[in-house]
């Protein structure tokens, strides 16, 4: 905690973040052309229409990490933890986040070279994303001001909190976050647009979030990554000219599950976060119906917003509908994030 951001320095990392993207992306979809790193071979049982994307650029999450990065080193400083780099809330983040857009690299790298849509198997990608997610746990436990502990009212008119200390299920919970909603946001990377488009209003609301608890390293943060998301969004949106990959899925999921542990919204996150979580339990449940009817599909196709395509929606109806849906949800949880701050409330 310490000093806040001005408006004008929180817009000027949104603004900076954006022009680095906007800057550098004529530059690196010719380029990522030029290499053949473009999407080789659509889901086999995916939208045939699908197959129209083929040799689109991929791994275009690069440029906005490399925004995020650029723009936090050099906006960031003045927030920083002044105790110590090792506590620094915000390079936290964004080093777990930026660890998760490398296993998303080696996932897109493979697809590439073996010019196939099978990366890294489902257990390398496991393996990799629990040595990251337990990393970032170990350092949650150490730097965390409150431990593992829930902040709830009396409401006795004391003023007094009720204290409940949640031990090691805490860092369980944190843990299966981080897999959790970083491998649901990659889900949600689908089509032109919507991982990003559903993203922006969550770290709109982690924003509002970092502002009221004075959390500065974390409001400036996410002030950069609204920026870069706003910066690739002009170069993703249907029809896009390039794709985030997993390189950029796993990042921002990677962003998103962090930061909202830093500010004590991990359980909110199931609100905010409620299209990441949709997308997801349709690609469980498809799974475990098809197991247990032996070959019978509950959806048309999951992830869900397949479903929608095969329905005859459009690209654009589909984003702006899950975008809506995420909106109305980031502002249900700013309520709540409100009430529980202005109550005394700190969950974890």
């Amino acid at each position: 905690m310490g000093d806040m951001p001005s408006i004008g320095e929180i817009v000027a990392g949104l603004a900076v973040a954006l022009a680095i993207v906007c800057a550098l992306m004529p530059f690196v979809i010719p380029y990522l052309r030029k290499l053949k790193f473009g999407q080789q071979i659509i889901e086999e049982y995916g939208p045939t229409w699908h197959k129209n994307k083929q040799g689109v650029p991929t791994m275009g999450g690069i440029v906005f990490i490399i925004a995020t990065v650029i723009a936090f080193v050099f906006l960031g400083f003045k927030y920083y933890s002044s105790s110590s780099f090792l506590s620094s809330k915000g390079f936290a983040c964004l080093i777990t986040a930026c660890l998760f857009g490398l296993i998303g690299f080696l996932d897109d790298f493979i697809k590439i070279k073996k010019k196939h849509n099978l990366g890294l198997t489902e257990s390398q990608k496991l393996i990799l994303q629990v040595i990251v997610a337990a990393a970032f746990v170990v350092f949650t436990a150490m730097n965390r001001d409150y431990g593992t502990f829930i902040f709830l009212p009396t409401f006795d008119g004391s003023g007094n909190n009720f204290c409940f200390d949640l031990g090691f299920f805490a860092y369980i919970l944190w843990f299966l976050a981080i897999i959790g909603f970083t491998n649901a946001l990659n889900f949600t990377d689908g089509i032109d647009g919507l991982a990003t488009s559903v993203t922006i209003p969550v770290l709109i609301f982690f924003v509002f979030v970092a502002n009221i608890t004075y959390e500065a390293e974390l409001s400036v943060l996410t002030m950069i990554v609204i920026g870069a998301c706003i910066g690739f969004l002009i170069f993703n949106w249907h029809p896009a000219r390039i794709f985030m990959g997993d390189t950029g899925s796993m990042f921002l999921g990677g962003i998103v599950t962090t930061v909202a542990i830093s500010l004590d919204m991990t359980i909110v996150l199931l609100i905010a976060g409620i299209i990441y979580l949709i997308e997801a339990l349709s690609v469980i449940i498809q799974r475990i119906y098809f197991k247990l009817t032996h070959g019978k599909r509950l959806f048309k196709m999951t992830p869900i917003h397949h479903s929608f395509e095969l329905s005859g929606w459009k690209e654009e109806k589909i984003v702006l509908s899950f975008s809506a849906v995420s909106v109305l949800a980031c502002i249900l949880a700013t309520a709540i994030a409100y009430l529980f701050y202005i109550n005394g409330i700190m969950l974890i």
